[in-house]
């Protein structure tokens, strides 16, 4: 996300002076990190939890979402082709055409899988999606799924062959990358410590030097706050009342993975299943297709971790620290009513190597413990704001808090995540730099084509935009 709002700032103002400060010791280390997100280039193409049955419709499937995050995915897609085009991308190996695909097994389920392609199949953004529910034919595109599986119960795929999988610390690495060349500046090993209003109504940050201890300040008239777990800590002590009120839960996660060669060659997909009881939305398992590095894997998860960290390198303390008088309600209130919840995370907690490989068996039946690794993945902070009745909904999408006055803006959540960072980080522009927006829409135009229209609503013009991103970006390999 501040990759991206820099390389967008960076162009539309190439004079304005950047500063990226980040913690680690490199770009892209923690949340963006191939091995810390699921790669999955999020179009709602195979996310079943975007898709439900609606409640006392007789079987009637809801796209609604499916369709909102497709659209934010294809401002996405756009401006990764015209960043190669111009340059501000050099290579596009970042992103590579992967099938997303969803998976289900049992009479019931494949019917419901029916009825999601019919409801799809009137949108042009989904009109590709297939129905699969012949085992030659799913032997044929699955083979390793396929393997050893007792096909006398009914399976079917909803195969989307339009999807992507993306390396999104190699992207981050290019955005960061641009912006310095262009004259940005970026503090490694770095921290901000804290942020104070300074006198002309901008902020100064108190950063420290993780490696020599030393400390500076730095003088901005514009903060965005794009730290992972740690954005919801720093912008409670940036004091503006916009964040009171909201809490954050973490949750980890752990992967199973393999570069077997014969196993990579034999599942080109990703593969999402259906969430298990009590389970978040992102906790859908999934056994995907990764390109990390130039190499391929197969990687299968997530099994639910938890620890109070909100970031992978971060404190024991965060979660107690972060707990405040003005949001301990909220998380009482979520305390009260995400018990489902709780058991879920309880359960996990307590699967062994059996337990997991079972669960990958019921993807793969011929899956052999062998050759597959456990891998913790990233920290997700999930967003807690206040709500009626309960004092505190849980909440698993992405979340912009800003100061009226547009000088801070912060991210908050997970999931769909680095997938919509082109559109939300439009939305901060626009919020933040409201006396400005107008004047650059010619320019932002060029970088998103559709920017400001329903590509739903526009085939003609859906075709010609995914005509050129496919092109620009190699995606017709598939």
């Amino acid at each position: 996300m501040s990759a991206t709002l820099a390389a967008l700032l960076r162009r539309l103002e190439p004079d304005w002076s950047i500063t990226v400060v980040e913690r680690l010791d490199a770009v892209a280390a923690e949340s963006s990190s191939p091995w810390n997100n699921a790669g999955t280039g999020h179009a709602g193409l195979c996310e079943m939890n975007y898709t439900p049955e609606r409640p006392g419709s007789r079987g009637s499937i809801d796209i609604t979402k499916a369709v909102t995050i497709n659209e934010q995915f294809q401002v996405t897609r756009q401006f990764w082709a015209y960043a190669v085009e111009n340059g501000i991308l050099t290579d596009r190996r970042f992103l590579n055409p992967v099938p997303h695909v969803s998976f289900v097994h049992g009479a019931e389920r494949v019917d419901y899988l029916r009825r999601r392609q019919r409801a799809l199949a009137g949108n042009p953004l989904f009109a590709g999606t297939e129905l699969v529910d012949d085992p030659a034919e799913f032997a044929r595109r699955l083979p390793f799924m396929a393997a050893e599986r007792d096909f006398s119960e009914p399976v079917a795929l909803n195969w989307a062959a339009d999807g992507t999988d993306v390396d999104f610390g190699a992207l981050t690495k290019q955005l960061i990358g641009y912006c310095v060349r262009g004259g940005g500046s970026a503090l490694f090993g770095h921290e901000v410590r804290n942020l104070t209003r300074a006198a002309d109504g901008g902020w100064t940050l108190h950063i420290g030097n993780r490696r020599t201890g030393e400390k500076h300040r730095l003088n901005a008239k514009f903060v965005f706050v794009g730290a992972g777990g740690e954005a919801l800590p720093l912008l409670q002590k940036s004091g503006i009342n916009e964040v009171r009120g909201f809490a954050g839960f973490p949750i980890g996660g752990k992967f199973l993975r393999t570069d077997n060669p014969a196993l990579t060659a034999s599942h080109r997909a990703k593969v999402y299943g259906v969430p298990a009881s009590g389970a978040p939305p992102l906790g859908a398992l999934h056994l995907d297709l990764r390109f990390v590095n130039g190499k391929s894997w197969l990687v299968f998860g997530p099994y639910a971790g938890w620890s109070p960290k909100f970031l992978k390198h971060g404190h024991l303390s965060d979660l107690p620290r972060s707990i405040r008088r003005d949001n301990a309600v909220s998380m009482l209130g979520v305390g009260i009513t995400e018990m489902t919840l709780v058991n879920y995370l309880l359960r996990q907690l307590r699967l062994t190597e059996r337990d997991r490989m079972r669960a990958l068996r019921e993807f793969a039946p011929s899956a052999r413990t062998s050759d597959w690794q456990l891998t913790v993945a990233g920290q997700r902070v999930q967003v807690i704001r206040r709500a009626r009745g309960s004092g505190g909904a849980l909440e698993f999408g992405t979340t912009v808090v800003g100061s009226a006055d547009g000088s801070i803006a912060g991210l908050l959540g997970g999931s769909p995540g680095a997938s919509t960072a082109v559109p939300i980080m439009l939305d901060v522009l626009a919020n933040c730099f409201a006396g400005r927006y107008q004047s650059w829409l010619p320019k932002l135009k060029e970088m998103v084509p559709s920017l400001g229209t329903r590509l739903s609503d526009e085939p003609a013009l859906y075709d010609e935009v995914r005509t050129w991103s496919t092109r620009v970006l190699q995606l017709n390999a598939y």
